[in-house]
């Protein structure tokens, strides 16, 4: 049955499921649905198939990011003899490869996935609550039994004096950029922040971060995030933080943006402006209150533990609601998860603790379960050890020692409670500590491997020896 349609000719076209989104969420609800045989709608507009992350988000941003790795790495090799040189560096060509590489994805991941299923149509449209389980689109009537919502989200434009006027760019067009802005002022820090702020550094650009909070990653592990805002400014990045960024406004060919630290007040000026300060959710349109569904302060969704909304009939995923973790993997398995409790009435529900994320910056900030913090928050106790890379035998043969792993447990059991890293490829890495605390292993199921020798990854098993032995005392293979 599956098609693509777009413009409704049927006035009143019955389904089991209909979802609103065609991104991360939206996609893995359809997948889910069509494997249990409903009949499924799909309605996207707004950005393409695929949603932020193929489009605007994790692929071409990686893709940029991997590209100023290269540069970075020719320039900063830290192998004696070896000398590299760039012979050449042409930032337009990197980015149309970076789009090509977008529209491949969204083509193999996204157009063909969706024609292989069967039991869904596409519907390219805008749609809007009409009830509590019907929607409109382009005029015409649609009824489900059940409704998701996966509309994902959109940069905010913070309430900046002047912002309008002056200019600014956000990760979308950051992403598609014509010329190299040789100064770049990035509002905000968080892995987008970051993020953009050392690709463009390491092409090339003199890059300045202005962040409200007082760290540049408030929600990662303080000792971690610490030693990468380090390096950052190490490698010439300017980092201000606990700044209130108060009026933006043009001098001559520069934007320039005034902001308070302690009162005082600081001006920086730049060619572009890079907003990195959170999204808003897609909810603006959809006529939610016409389906008795809940929003919040930030009009996000506002949903149970099974992701249910107010409205029995309707169900949501993504950063479109009020949920703690926005990453596209998240935003896939709440899709799914929803699907199954919409159609079968099954009560399947994400564990966040167990979700890792990843900031790609070089070397990687990546992390899953509790920080020092929150394990205080919720024992009033933290057993907590720190291991520095410079202990760890492939990271001395790679000479990236600047990294760090910190591991949290329950102080009486030994159970790991949370691993945050700071490694080249802490990504990948982060795997095997989601894991660990998904299943409930302790420090002593970890002591008890066999890790590959010489890996980064061992560095998860010297973190657990760190908490029963002096590891300074221990041979490169124990």
């Amino acid at each position: 049955m599956n098609a693509y349609i777009k413009g409704l000719k049927e006035e009143n076209m019955e389904y089991d499921l209909i979802i609103i989104g065609g991104g991360a969420g939206g996609f893995a609800a359809a997948i889910r649905a069509n494997e249990l045989e409903a009949k499924t709608a799909m309605i996207n507009d707004g950005l393409p198939l695929g949603g932020t992350c193929v489009n605007v988000g994790c692929v071409p941003s990686k893709a940029l990011l991997y590209a100023g790795e290269l540069l970075h790495l020719a320039r900063h090799n830290s192998m004696p003899g070896i000398e590299l040189e760039v012979k050449s560096f042409d930032f337009q060509k990197v980015v149309e490869h970076e789009l090509d590489l977008v529209q491949m994805m969204q083509k193999e991941k996204y157009e063909k996935v969706l024609k292989r299923l069967e039991q869904v149509t596409f519907i390219q449209g805008r749609a809007s609550f009409v009830s509590k389980n019907e929607v409109n689109v382009d005029g015409k009537t649609m009824r489900a039994k059940k409704i998701l919502i996966a509309t994902g989200s959109t940069a905010s434009v913070p309430p900046i004096d002047g912002i309008k006027e002056t200019g600014f760019i956000t990760h979308t067009e950051a992403l598609k950029l014509k010329a190299l802005p040789h100064e770049l002022i990035v509002v905000g820090g968080g892995p987008l922040g970051l993020e953009f702020a050392q690709m463009y550094a390491r092409f090339g650009s003199r890059v300045t971060i202005i962040e409200f909070q007082p760290s540049i990653f408030q929600q990662g592990e303080e000792e971690v995030v610490n030693r990468l805002e380090s390096l950052l400014t190490e490698e010439g990045i300017t980092i201000k933080t606990s700044a209130t960024v108060k009026r933006a406004y043009k001098k001559r060919n520069k934007k320039v943006v005034i902001y308070l630290i302690d009162k005082k007040e600081y001006e920086v000026s730049g060619d572009e402006i890079l907003l990195a300060t959170g999204k808003t959710p897609n909810t603006k349109g959809l006529d939610l209150g016409k389906a008795g569904i809940e929003t919040d302060r930030r009009h996000a969704v506002v949903v149970d533990k099974y992701l249910k909304t107010s409205n029995d009939n309707v169900f949501a995923v993504g950063d479109v609601t009020n949920q703690p973790s926005r990453l596209e993997t998240t935003a896939g398995r709440e899709g799914s998860i929803a699907a199954e409790n919409a159609l079968t009435g099954s009560k399947l529900k994400m564990d966040y603790d167990t979700v890792p994320y990843t900031i790609f910056t070089d070397p990687q900030l990546a992390g899953v379960g509790l920080t020092e913090r929150e394990q205080m928050n919720r024992m009033n106790t933290c057993a907590c050890r720190s291991v520095a890379f410079k202990d760890i035998p492939k990271a001395i043969i790679l000479n990236r020692t600047e990294g760090l792993i910190k591991m949290t447990v329950h102080p009486k059991t030994g159970q790991i409670l949370g691993v945050h890293i700071l490694s080249p490829n802490a990504g990948e890495i982060i795997a095997q500590a989601m894991l660990l605390i998904k299943n409930k292993n302790t420090i002593y199921d970890v002591i008890n491997t066999t890790p590959v020798f010489p890996t980064l990854s061992e560095a998860i098993k010297t973190c657990a020896l760190s908490f029963v032995k002096d590891i300074s005392g221990l041979s490169c293979c124990v």
